[in-house]
């Protein structure tokens, strides 16, 4: 009898711990839905952006993206195209591709001609792991408080990313 307590006893513990929500299987952006503690390597080459440099003042949309990427590509002409109903939002572009890429990239579609467009290399790879990335582009939208909006993977029509922000 008490062995069967016993084993009716551990199928329940079992059974139980199968249960419940392990929230380290969660993707560490949904485990902490703030703007993210990266650092990328700016344009210059010398200079770095980080946590502290998201504005305070406006909402923030990360994109993930590979210079190479048609999909990436389309998606910032998209973006550029746009531009006036980003003026209020910070754009933070994000790529673990080579600097001379991303640099290629950059003047390709004169993003410095756009003060709300940062354009940074992660050199850590950060950004992938935090939002267990696996379709670029990517985008985080964040309010000006910095709390997680939303994400997409993948080309997102302009308009659903500005409705997001509206909400």
């Amino acid at each position: 009898m008490k062995k069967q307590l016993l084993l009716a006893i551990a199928v329940f513990l079992t059974l139980a711990s199968f249960g419940q929500n392990n929230s380290t299987n969660l993707p560490a952006y949904k485990r902490f839905p703030t703007l993210p503690p990266v650092k990328l390597l700016l344009t210059d080459s010398v200079r770095q952006f980080s946590k502290e440099n998201f504005s305070k003042k406006n909402p923030v949309l990360i994109i993930l993206f590979n210079p190479d990427c048609e999909h990436c590509q389309k998606e910032t002409e998209e973006l550029l195209d746009s531009i006036g109903h980003f003026k209020n939002i910070q754009i933070v572009m994000a790529t673990m591709m080579p600097f001379d890429k991303m640099i290629t990239f950059y003047k390709h579609y004169k993003l410095a001609n756009y003060s709300n467009i940062i354009v940074g290399q992660d050199t850590k790879y950060f950004l992938p792991t935090f939002y267990m990335v696996s379709n670029l582009p990517y985008l985080a939208l964040y309010t000006k408080r910095g709390d997680l909006i939303t994400t997409f993977e993948g080309a997102v029509p302009i308009h659903t990313i500005l409705q997001e922000f509206r909400k």
